[in-house]
């Protein structure tokens, strides 16, 4: 019995659904962020934001910037937050288990913020899907922000996409929605 030809599916609508779904991981009071690293259509890894292993979570007191949010203007802690980045966690799973990511793509609920975008730029990851766009602070970085993100050369491509749990992930300060 054959098979019947299948449709090519929407791999970036699959992908952004596979990081949505690890983002239910997500640990932290802030935004809840899920990331997914795919190249030659197969996942290298995974990654949601949250504290270091073996730290408490940001929903037992972890982080001191999550636990009083009252303290910290927008954009501002930042070196105080304990919280890794589900990029991060990402690119810091393939590197422990020996993955390259070099020429992958990388899925991401939420577009990278700056640190991530340096980080993932210097791992060699090529391009970049987002669904929940993010904006540096300081609007004198915009600038900055826009200009390092251009070097993907695959490009930094938001997504159109409903995200059915936007509102338990997104912050509930400003934020492009």
């Amino acid at each position: 019995m054959n098979r019947p030809e299948m449709e090519r599916p929407d791999f970036d609508h699959y992908f952004m659904g596979l990081a949505i779904a690890v983002r239910k991981r997500a640990n932290c009071l802030g935004s809840r962020v899920g990331a997914v690293i795919v190249k030659d259509w197969r996942v290298l890894s995974t990654g949601y934001n949250g504290t270091p292993s073996k730290m408490p979570n940001c929903l037992d007191g972890g982080c001191e910037r999550c636990a009083h949010p009252e303290r910290f203007e927008s954009g501002k802690g930042y070196d105080l937050c304990i919280c890794v980045h589900a990029e991060q966690n990402c690119l810091l799973a393939a590197a422990r288990f020996g993955i390259s990511v070099e020429g992958a793509t990388i899925y991401s609920t939420m577009r990278p913020c700056f640190g991530c975008t340096k980080e993932l730029l210097q791992a060699g990851v090529e391009r970049v899907v987002y669904i929940h766009d993010w904006q540096h602070p300081d609007p004198d970085m915009q600038n900055e922000y826009g200009r390092i993100q251009s070097r993907f050369h695959g490009g930094i491509n938001r997504l159109a996409m409903d995200d059915p749990d936007a509102e338990w992930a997104l912050p509930k300060r400003k934020l492009t929605v």
